[in-house]
This record gives C-alpha cells, sequence and structure tokens, in this order.
C-alpha cells in the first residue's frame, strides 16, 4: 500500500517544475517523504511573521490563498492552484514567511522536507535555477511560470525539455564589482561602518597583507550583531566577521557563480584571482549584480517594474520585454507560457499606475481611496493574450455611492483611469480608435450602470450592442475588488439565462467575420486602402477563433474563463465529442499568435497585416491548416444555435 501511495505522489509531483526535472530516483525520494496534510476552509498553514517551517507545500487539490496581513485587514497577493509550490522561503531563505497562507476551500497539500529537497538543490542545477529566479525576484509562490500569477501548465511542452530557458532569456554575463572595500583585521567595526557608508557600499572584506580574503562583514552583520546584541563599536572588525569565506574566479560561468550563492544562502560572494581564499581579491557578486546578470528573464523585468514608479523606466523595462518576447518566440516556446509571462508584465505596469495614481489623488479625494473600485482590461489583454504592444482597452467598475458622493466619484475615478492610461500610452500601447478606455467616462462607471449596460447589450442585441458585447465579455479584473467582478460575472450569467436567444445573435455575429480562403484556395486578402493585398490575421483568422469559444463557453454557462487557449481546454473537457476539434482549434489560435508577433516584431507594427507572397511555403502551408477548424466551428455554431432562423 506504501509504495500505491508513493507512486501516486510521484506521479503528480513530476507534472510540475520543479519535479519535472528530477530524475527517477530523486522523485522517488521526494516522493516518499512527502507528507499529506487537509486543510478545512479557512484554516490557516502558516501566519505572516512566523519562522519557517522545516518543510515547503505543494497544492493536491484544493485553493490556497496568500494574504498580506495589514493590522486588522489583509489582502490577497496570491491564489495557489494545483501543482503550485509555496512556503518556499523556508528552502532558500531562512526566514520568516512574509505573507500568511490560508485554505480557500478544503484542500490536501504536500508537505516537503526542507533537508530531502537541500540535498538535491546540491546536485541538480537546473531545479536550483528554477526556485533560484523566483527568489532573486522576493517572489513567495514559485509557480509553474516563474510568474507570480496563476498561469497554464502546459506552456512546459517544449520538445526539448529543456526548462533553463524559461529562468534566462539570454546568455547571462557576470557583472560584478570590481571595486572591493577592504579592511585590515585591526580596523574597528565602527570605523568599517563609517567606510562602507562613504563608499555607499554593503560589504566590506577583511584581508591579510597579501589582499587574501579572511572573511566578510555585511551591513546585515552590522544590524544583526553589533545593534542586535550591543557588541561596542570600538571592537575589532575580525570579531563579527563571517569566516572562512567561500570564493569562486571571476571568469566562472554565471550559473556556478549564481548556484554557490544559492546553495549556501550568500548574500555576497568574493571573487580572487584563482579561485580560492589563499589569492588576491578581484571582485564581489552581491545579489543587485545577480539580478542585473539576469539580463531579460520575467523574474528580474517584473522585479524592476515592481519597484519603479517612472513611466520611462516602465517603458525601457517593456521595450526589454519585448527583447525576451523575440527569443521565446524565435526557440518556439509554448505560446501560453510566452503569454502568461507577457500578460504578467503589463499586468504589473497597471498595478504600479494604480497605486502611484492612489497616491497623487488622495490629497484631493480624502477617503475615496476605501471605495472599492475594479480596474478591467478587456479584448485580447482581458484574454490574456495581448503579446505586443496593440491598442489598449479597459475600464473601471465602482461600487454605488450615495447621491451625495455621486458626482465627486465620477470625478475621482475618471481620473483614476485617466492617469492609469497615461502611463500606459507612455510605455508604449497605443489608445483605442473606439475610445474604449478609462479615460472616458462612458467606460467609467459604478456597478449598477455596468449591470444596466449589460443588460441592455443582452436583452436588445443590436449590432452595435454585439459588437460591444465581444469586447466587454472579455473582460479580466487587473486590480482591485474581486467582489465586484464577481458580481458582473454573476449578472451577466443571469440575463443570459433569461435570454437564451441572445446566443444565437452572437452566433449570428461571430459567422459574419469574412473567410479566411476564397474560392480558389488563395488568401483573401484587402482589396483597397492603405492594407491592398496584405491578409489581415486578426479579422480573418484570430477573432473568428476567440468568438466562437466565447460564444461556445458562454453556452455552457460559463463566465469568467477568458483565455481562448483556457476556453477551447474547456470545451474539449464539457463536450468529449467534439474534444479533438477543440484541441485543433486551441493549437491553431496558438499558432495564429505566434505568427502575428513575429510579424509584428519584424515589422515593428501590430503584426495584424501580413504579406502572403513574403511567407514561405511552409509558412503559407501552416497558416493554411488553421483554418480548417474556424470552418468546422462555424457549422458547428450555425446548427446548435440555428441562425438561419434570424436571417442571414
Amino acid at each position: 500500500m506504501a509504495n500505491v501511495i508513493v507512486n501516486r505522489v510521484s506521479e503528480f509531483l513530476k507534472r510540475y517544475p520543479p519535479f519535472s526535472f528530477l530524475s527517477e530516483e530523486d522523485l522517488e525520494q521526494v516522493a516518499s517523504e512527502v507528507q499529506v496534510s487537509y486543510f478545512a476552509k479557512d484554516e490557516l498553514l502558516f501566519r505572516q511573521g512566523q519562522p519557517a517551517e522545516a518543510h515547503f507545500f505543494v497544492l493536491k487539490e484544493g485553493s490556497i490563498v496568500l494574504l498580506e496581513e495589514k493590522g486588522e485587514r489583509s489582502e490577497i497577493k496570491e491564489v495557489c492552484d494545483e501543482g503550485d509550490v509555496f512556503g518556499v522561503l523556508a528552502l532558500l531563505g531562512e526566514r520568516p514567511y512574509v505573507l500568511s497562507a490560508r485554505s480557500d476551500e478544503e484542500s490536501l497539500v504536500y508537505c516537503i522536507p526542507v533537508s530531502t529537497f537541500r540535498e538535491i538543490l546540491d546536485r541538480n542545477g537546473k531545479v536550483a535555477m528554477y526556485f533560484a529566479a523566483g527568489f532573486a525576484a522576493g517572489q513567495v509562490v514559485v509557480r509553474a511560470s516563474t510568474v507570480p500569477a496563476g498561469k497554464p501548465k502546459a506552456m512546459f511542452r517544449n520538445e526539448s525539455r529543456d526548462h533553463s530557458l524559461l529562468i534566462f532569456s539570454d546568455e547571462s554575463q557576470v557583472k560584478y564589482s570590481k571595486e572591493v572595500l577592504t579592511c585590515p583585521v585591526e580596523l574597528s567595526i565602527r570605523d568599517a561602518a563609517q567606510q562602507m557608508t562613504e563608499k555607499q557600499v554593503s560589504s566590506i572584506v577583511i584581508v591579510d597583507d597579501e589582499k587574501f580574503p579572511l572573511g566578510i562583514v555585511t551591513d546585515k552583520d552590522l544590524r544583526a550583531k553589533v545593534l542586535a546584541r550591543g557588541f561596542s563599536s570600538q571592537e575589532k572588525i575580525a570579531r563579527i566577521m563571517s569566516s572562512p569565506v567561500l570564493t569562486r574566479k571571476p571568469e566562472s560561468d554565471f550559473s556556478e557563480l549564481y548556484l554557490t550563492m544559492i546553495k549556501n544562502r550568500l548574500h555576497h560572494l568574493i571573487l580572487t584571482e584563482d579561485g580560492t581564499p589563499q589569492s588576491p581579491v578581484k571582485g564581489i557578486l552581491s545579489d543587485h549584480d545577480v539580478l542585473l546578470s539576469m539580463g531579460n528573464s520575467p523574474a528580474v523585468l517584473i522585479h524592476g517594474l515592481m519597484n519603479t514608479f517612472d513611466p520611462k523606466e516602465m517603458h525601457g523595462i517593456r521595450d526589454r520585454a519585448e527583447d525576451m518576447l523575440r527569443y521565446y518566440l524565435e526557440n518556439e516556446v509554448a505560446m501560453d507560457f510566452v503569454a502568461s509571462v507577457m500578460t504578467e508584465v503589463n499586468d504589473v505596469i497597471i498595478r504600479q499606475a494604480v497605486s502611484k495614481a492612489k497616491q497623487d489623488l488622495a490629497k484631493d479625494f480624502p477617503g475615496f481611496d476605501q471605495l472599492k473600485f475594479c480596474f478591467l482590461s478587456l479584448g485580447s489583454e482581458g484574454r490574456e493574450e495581448q503579446l505586443l504592444r496593440t491598442d489598449q482597452d479597459n475600464a473601471i467598475v465602482y461600487q454605488d455611492v450615495s447621491e451625495a458622493q455621486k458626482e465627486q466619484a465620477q470625478e475621482y475615478f475618471l481620473k483614476l483611469g485617466t492617469a492609469i492610461v497615461e502611463v500606459l500610452l507612455t510605455c508604449g500601447f497605443a489608445s483605442c480608435p473606439g475610445n474604449i478606455m478609462a479615460s472616458n467616462p462612458e467606460w467609467v462607471q459604478p456597478l449598477s450602470q455596468w449591470k444596466k449596460y449589460f443588460s441592455d447589450w443582452i436583452l436588445t442585441p443590436t449590432n452595435k450592442a454585439l459588437t460591444s458585447a465581444s469586447i466587454f465579455f472579455d473582460f479580466r479584473r487587473i486590480v482591485g475588488s474581486a467582489e465586484l467582478e464577481e458580481q458582473m460575472s454573476q449578472h451577466i450569467h443571469e440575463e443570459i439565462q433569461k435570454k437564451q436567444v441572445f446566443l444565437s445573435f452572437l452566433a449570428k455575429n461571430a459567422l459574419m467575420n469574412p473567410p479566411p480562403l476564397g474560392f480558389f484556395k488563395g488568401f483573401m486578402v484587402e482589396k483597397s486602402g492603405e492594407h491592398k493585398n496584405q491578409f489581415d490575421i486578426k479579422a480573418r483568422a484570430m477573432m473568428p477563433l476567440a468568438d466562437l469559444a466565447r460564444l461556445l463557453v458562454l453556452s455552457h454557462g460559463l463566465v469568467g474563463v477568458n483565455n481562448t487557449f483556457k476556453r477551447f481546454e474547456k470545451l474539449a473537457e464539457l463536450e468529449p465529442k467534439n474534444a479533438s476539434l477543440y484541441q485543433e482549434a486551441g493549437e491553431a489560435y496558438e499558432i495564429l499568435m505566434r505568427m502575428r508577433a513575429l510579424e509584428g516584431l519584424k515589422n515593428k507594427s501590430s503584426g495584424r497585416f501580413i504579406q502572403p507572397d513574403s511567407l514561405g511555403k511552409l509558412q503559407r502551408q501552416l497558416l493554411k491548416s488553421t483554418f480548417s477548424p474556424i470552418s468546422d466551428l462555424q457549422e458547428l455554431a450555425e446548427v446548435r444555435f440555428q441562425v438561419d432562423y434570424l436571417g442571414r
């Protein structure tokens, strides 16, 4: 029986990184030492500030939320999904938890002993690097995507099974400090601290007469060993130095240097001439240097965005994200991973813009920052599919307020939305041609008005209403109240239930997209205008798939499943007899997303219009292969929703 349980645990773990990197022997060892814990709804696993446990956690079933405690209030920072790893600071940081963990529903959790896994870290570089990327960015939850938010697990499908490129998007070059502050063992703590302050550095290396390293003192040592323990500042610096020291050569590979720091929990690594303590100091590598050396990895870009409110800096980081995107596309990394990373980058920009705007408005609108609101991304960004900086679609919903507050609340949230839109424009996102943005008062409204909008669109499905529905039904909360988002979703569901015929009108609208191929099986290109003889990959291929996926999930009563990949995956589960068609449609959409993004990067455009003659034979065949599920889905929708009865 024990072997059966171990096998089940092993089978589960190996589906998710970093366990997917383990050998069969290591995986079996981990599985044999796993403790399975059950947590009832609202049960606390650990609390913010509590010393780290002797194990970290993997969610088997259920849902775990990570909360930031702010006095009597707590704010949900992360929601863990199946296979997510959390509480990992016990593994790497040996410091108290920075968030609390609570079960959001009945949950089963695998508890993995830290001692067991540390041995694996020492001999498995990929596992260590996987954890390290999240740790370097200060992350608490190390997800399958190495980015903070929960993303599709299918991202790890690349054929080579080499996941190292998910951590670093380029060949990392070691960037270390060659100017090292050093001192003799006789120097006093006070004088050493003064030198560190004058040089504005966080460490000092204690050396002998030949400049060989004897020890190191960091600003953390000064706090923990001098201030906390009451050591006299007149004591010799040697009294508090960490010794002996670990050293490496300056020309060592970045991965070797980084893993040395991770495995030994070092914030500074001394570099010497021959890599041993018996040679002169030549440099020092710090945590900050590591982040700079990591280049355009998701962890570093997100870390950079989370530490700035300057739109110009954000623009520069978003440019670097585009370089990372090009690398991922050229190396054929799975599209759902690519989309999840780019979505997180975009979302962090928005969250930073919201925080800054709220701070700026606080003085003129006291107390209004306490009103519930929700910033919504719409369209492709709402579906987590905006890879390039195409035009933005967004809106704000806020709680209904008293009559006396209505005018000022509208003014406050409109200014908030305008400030966010301005940041996005500065970062290179285009303005929406239809002005569907949070700077337009029409789309900055209280919940009651949003409910009225949706009711009108559903109960009176004019062409304009159906066009609005195709944009606004794909809303996604980026920051703000989950309750408002849920109420909107529930309202949409209830209204569609009242008027099922709306789905037939929505189907008719979806079938109006122009066909990708002409009578003679050639690409249907634009006949005139700026894009004459070009193929519109968005209108003729991507929109039909996105529209049909939306229609079909709504017909199943599913609201809140916005991503096109996820919609087709869910449909395959709900309709087994059509599973192959939905899987084919999802794959087709991935191909189209990749082709559009590559076209956009190549031509510094939105990638929407493609010159068919510029495509190679294989590219043309690949593009045409995506059209088959479009026509099959259109036939299915035409019959299922009885579109002919509405007239064409």
